[in-house]
C-alpha cells in the first residue's frame, strides 16, 4: 500500500471512528436513565448494565455505522483540502477516482461491518433482550416501602403504612392499611396494628399481620357487611409482572428473527412486514457505499469551507438520507408503494447523484463549484492572528478596562490574553452545542417520520414540536459543550505551545484558566435560570404536541382522577382515607365515593361512608352525598348503621380544591413550583421520592458546567501534541462516564436507596473533586 494512502486512509479512519463514537453516544443518551433505573429496581448486577448495553449497540451500530463512514470521508478530506494538499495530489497526477478507491476501501469495510451486524449480530442481541426483559420481569424485585404513601405496584392490592422500621432481613410497619380492589366497586379492606415483612424467592411479599380486621362487603347489598378480626394472620402480597420493561426497540420481536426464519415468514399472510425487514438488512449496510459516492466530490471540494463545510453536509445529507429512508419504510408499511422501492430508494437516489457529482469534478463542470460555493458561506473558525477587525469582545471588555491601565498590574482583569481565551472557548462551545443539537433533532424526526405519515400531521405542527423541543436539548447539551469545548481550546494552545509562552511570561495555569471557569460558572447560573423561567413552559407544549403526532387522544395533566387519597390530619379527630372512581374537577362532583375513618392510636376502622355521588356545596360549604350508607363499627361489632338518599356529613372538611392535585412531569416545574408540588403530594399521601431527586437535581445539574470545565483542563494539558479528534474522543469518555454516575445515583435516589439530596448531589461531588485534585497536580 502505497504511502499516500495509508496517510489518507489514517486522516478519514480517524474521524470515522470519532464520528461513531459520537452518534452512538448521542443515540444511546435518552435509553440511559430507563435502563439504570431498571437495573436498580431489579437488583442487578452492574454487569447487567453492562451486557444491555452490549446488546443495544448493534441496533445502533445499524444507524450509526454509515453515518461514520460518510463523516469519516466528508471531514477527512475536507481537512486535506482546507490544507491544499488535495490540490498537491491532483498536481501530481491523481485524479477524482484514486481519491474513490481509497475511500471505497472504508466504505466496503464499513459495508461488511454493517451487513455481519445487521445479519447476524443484530438478531440474537434483540433475542437477548427478550430473553433479558423475561428474566427481569420474572426476578425478584426489590422494593422499599415508604411510610405514609399509598402504593398500587401490587397485584389487585392498594397499600398504606403509616410508620416503617427496618430489621434485620425483615421490615417491620406499623398501623397498617391494605385494601384489595380485585372488585373496583367493592373493595375488601384490611388493617392491623403492625406487621413484619420479609421477601421470598419470588415476587413476593410476605406479611405476618397482628391485631386487626378483614372488611367485606358485597356489591349492592350494603346491609351484607362481614368484619372478621384476628390475632395474627399470614398474608402473601404479590407485586405486578414488570410487562413495561423495554430495554430495545418497540417491535423487537421481528428484528430478534434469525434470517432463516425471517425468510419463511415473508411468504405468509403478513409478509409484507418482514420483506421489508429483511431488505433493510441489506440497504443500510449498503448505504455506507452511496453516502460515500457522494461524500467524496463534496470533501475533495471543500477548499474554502474546510471542516465547517465538511460538518454542513454531513448533517444535511444525515438528514436527507434518512428522511428519505424513513418515508419510504414508513410508505412501504402502509402498502403505498412497492418493497423494493420503499426500501432502497434513498440508496438509489445518492448513488446518482454522487456519480452525477463525480463525473462533474472529473470533466469539470460548474455545478459541483456552485453548490461548493454555497457552502463555503458557512461560518467557520478564524485565526486571531488572522482576524483584522476589533471584535465585539475586544471593545466590550475594553469598556471594562481601558487599555492605557492594563499594563499596570500583572494581574488586572479581564486582559487581552483573557480575550483571546474566552474568544476561543466561546467559538468552540457554541459550534459544538449547535453541532448536537442539530443531530439530536435529526435523530428525533427519524424517530418520527413514520408517526408523521400514518397520523397526517402538518409539517408545522412537527417544526412547532422541534422549535420547542429545542431549549429542553440545549440545557442537557450544554455541561458536554462546555467540556468538548475546554478540551479542544485548551488542547490547541498546549499543542502550539501557546501555554508554554504564557507560563515563560510568568502567567500561572490558574490565572489562565480563570476566564473559562468564569464562563463555566456564568453558564450555570445562566442555565439554573433558564429552567426556572423558560423550559418549563417549552417542556409543556412539546409534551402537548408531541402526544398529538402519536395520535394520542388529547389529555390534560392538570387534573387527573386520583383514586386514594389521604385526608387532612387534625389533632383529636379520626384519620380518612378517600377511595374514589371517578372525580369531575370542574363541577366538583365525585362518583362511587367510599370514605375510612380510622382511630389514629390502633388504626382500627371506626366508620365507613360510601356515596354513589357526592356534591360540593357552595353555600353551606360542605360535600352532599347521595345515595349510599354509613357504618359505624367498634372492633368487630357494628354500632350504628344507616342508608341515605342525600345527606352531608359536616366533620368532613377538605374542600374540591384538596382533591384536585395537578399530576406534573418534574421537568414542566420551575424550583419552586416543584417544591410546593412535592410538599401538597406529600400531604396527601402520595410517593414523592422521584420528584424529590428531581428537585435537587434542577439545582445540581447546571453546576456541571463548572464541574466539566475543571475536568477538561488538566486532561486537555495531558493531551501533549494530539489533535481536537483526540480531545473529542476523551470528553466522550468523560461524558459518558459521568452520565452513567449520575442515572445511576438518580435510580437510587428513585428507589429509596439513596436520599434525595444525595442521589442528586453525588456525581457532581464525585467529579467535581476528581477534576479538583487533577487540578491542583497540574505543573503550574
Amino acid at each position: 500500500m502505497r504511502i499516500l494512502t495509508r496517510y489518507i486512509l489514517g486522516e478519514v479512519l480517524s474521524h470515522a471512528l470519532i464520528g461513531c463514537a459520537l452518534f452512538t453516544f448521542i443515540l444511546f443518551m435518552p435509553y440511559l436513565p430507563h435502563v439504570l433505573e431498571m437495573v436498580v429496581r431489579n437488583s442487578s448486577s452492574f454487569s447487567s448494565a453492562v451486557e444491555i448495553f452490549l446488546f443495544m449497540m448493534p441496533n445502533l451500530l445499524r444507524v450509526t455505522i454509515p453515518m461514520s463512514v460518510l463523516v469519516g470521508v466528508l471531514l477527512g478530506f475536507s481537512r486535506l483540502a482546507a490544507d491544499s494538499e488535495v490540490i498537491a495530489m491532483r498536481a501530481s497526477g491523481l485524479g477524482i477516482w484514486y481519491f474513490v478507491r481509497v475511500a471505497s476501501i472504508v466504505a466496503v469495510g464499513g459495508m461488511l461491518l454493517g451487513l455481519c451486524n445487521s445479519l447476524y449480530l443484530a438478531p440474537r442481541a434483540n433475542s437477548a433482550i427478550l430473553e433479558m426483559e423475561h428474566s427481569l420481569g420474572a426476578s425478584q424485585a426489590s422494593y422499599e416501602i415508604q411510610p405514609r404513601v399509598f402504593y398500587e405496584d401490587f397485584k389487585n392490592f392498594v397499600l398504606y403504612v403509616q410508620d416503617v422500621r427496618s430489621g434485620s432481613g425483615a421490615a417491620n410497619w406499623r398501623q397498617v392499611f391494605m385494601a384489595d380492589v380485585t372488585d373496583p366497586t367493592t373493595p375488601v379492606v384490611t388493617t392491623a396494628a403492625s406487621a413484619t415483612v420479609v421477601n421470598d424467592s419470588t415476587q413476593v411479599l410476605l406479611m405476618r399481620l397482628r391485631d386487626g380486621a378483614r372488611h367485606e362487603t358485597k356489591s349492592g347489598e350494603s346491609d351484607q357487611y362481614n368484619i372478621y378480626t384476628f390475632i395474627t394472620t399470614d398474608m402473601p402480597l404479590m407485586l405486578n409482572s414488570q410487562s413495561d420493561v423495554h430495554v430495545g426497540r418497540a417491535d423487537t420481536a421481528i428484528y430478534a428473527l434469525p434470517m432463516r426464519d425471517l425468510l419463511q415468514l415473508t411468504h405468509g399472510p403478513d409478509g409484507r412486514r418482514y420483506q421489508l425487514e429483511l431488505q433493510s438488512r441489506f440497504s443500510f449496510p449498503a448505504a455506507c457505499l452511496v453516502l460515500m459516492l457522494v461524500g467524496v466530490p463534496l470533501g475533495v471540494a471543500s477548499r474554502r469551507g474546510g471542516k465547517s463545510s465538511g460538518f454542513v453536509f454531513t448533517v444535511l445529507l444525515v438528514f436527507v438520507y434518512y428522511f428519505l429512508s424513513s418515508t419510504g419504510m414508513a410508505l412501504g408499511k402502509q402498502n403505498k408503494i412497492p418493497v423494493l422501492l420503499s426500501v432502497w430508494s434513498a440508496n438509489l437516489l445518492f448513488a446518482s447523484v454522487g456519480l452525477f457529482l463525480l463525473w462533474q469534478m472529473a470533466t469539470g463542470g460548474n455545478r459541483l463549484a456552485s453548490l461548493m460555493a454555497w457552502a463555503a458561506r458557512a461560518p467557520k473558525v478564524v485565526d486571531p492572528a488572522e482576524e483584522k477587525q476589533v471584535s465585539w469582545l475586544t471593545r466590550m471588555l475594553g469598556k471594562l478596562q481601558p487599555r492605557m491601565n492594563r499594563d499596570r498590574s500583572r494581574n488586572a482583569f479581564p486582559r487581552i490574553l483573557d480575550e483571546y481565551v474566552v474568544r476561543e472557548f466561546l467559538l468552540m462551545f457554541v459550534l459544538v452545542l449547535a453541532s448536537f443539537v442539530m443531530l439530536m433533532l435529526v435523530f428525533t424526526f427519524f424517530d418520527l417520520i413514520g408517526d408523521i405519515i400514518r397520523n397526517h400531521i402538518p409539517m408545522a405542527t412537527v417544526g412547532a414540536y422541534l422549535v420547542n423541543l429545542t431549549p429542553s436539548m440545549i440545557y442537557q447539551i450544554a455541561p458536554l459543550a462546555v467540556l468538548i469545548a475546554a478540551l479542544v481550546t485548551f488542547g490547541v494552545l498546549n499543542r502550539n505551545s501557546e501555554i508554554i509562552a504564557m507560563k515563560a511570561t510568568g502567567i500561572s495555569l490558574y490565572r489562565l484558566v480563570i476566564p473559562t471557569i468564569s464562563i463555566a460558572a456564568i453558564l450555570s447560573v445562566s442555565l439554573f435560570l433558564f429552567d426556572d423561567f423558560y423550559l418549563p413552559q417549552a417542556n409543556r407544549r412539546q409534551e402537548a404536541l408531541r402526544a398529538t403526532i402519536k395520535g394520542r387522544p388529547p389529555q390534560t395533566f392538570l387534573h387527573p382522577e386520583q383514586k386514594w387519597i389521604f385526608g387532612q390530619t387534625h389533632p383529636g379527630e379520626p384519620g380518612r382515607i378517600f377511595y374514589y372512581q371517578f372525580f369531575d374537577p370542574d363541577r366538583n362532583e365525585f362518583g362511587n365515593l367510599s370514605v375510612f375513618e380510622f382511630n389514629p392510636a390502633t388504626f382500627a376502622l371506626s366508620r365507613r361512608i360510601f356515596a354513589g355521588r357526592a356534591t360540593w356545596d357552595e353555600n353551606s360549604s360542605t360535600w352532599r352525598f347521595q345515595n349510599g350508607w354509613s357504618r359505624e363499627m367498634n372492633g368487630a361489632e357494628t354500632t350504628g348503621y344507616r342508608e341515605f338518599k342525600q345527606t352531608s356529613f359536616s366533620e368532613i372538611q377538605e374542600d374540591p380544591s384538596y382533591f384536585k392535585k395537578e399530576n406534573l412531569q418534574s421537568q414542566e416545574m420551575n424550583f419552586h413550583q416543584l417544591d410546593v408540588y412535592i410538599r401538597d403530594l406529600q400531604q396527601s399521601g402520595f410517593d414523592t421520592k422521584r420528584l424529590s431527586v428531581a428537585l435537587w437535581h434542577k439545582v445540581s445539574y447546571p453546576l456541571v458546567a463548572v464541574v466539566m470545565a475543571m475536568l477538561a483542563i488538566p486532561f486537555a494539558l495531558s493531551m501533549g501534541r494530539r489533535g481536537s479528534l483526540a480531545a473529542i474522543a476523551i470528553a466522550i469518555a468523560v461524558a459518558l462516564s459521568y452520565w452513567v454516575v449520575d442515572n445511576a445515583f438518580g435510580a437510587m435516589g428513585n428507589v429509596n436507596y439513596l436520599p434525595a439530596a444525595m442521589a442528586a448531589w453525588s456525581a457532581d461531588v464525585l467529579f467535581g473533586l476528581t477534576g479538583g485534585y487533577l487540578l491542583l497536580r497540574t505543573p503550574t
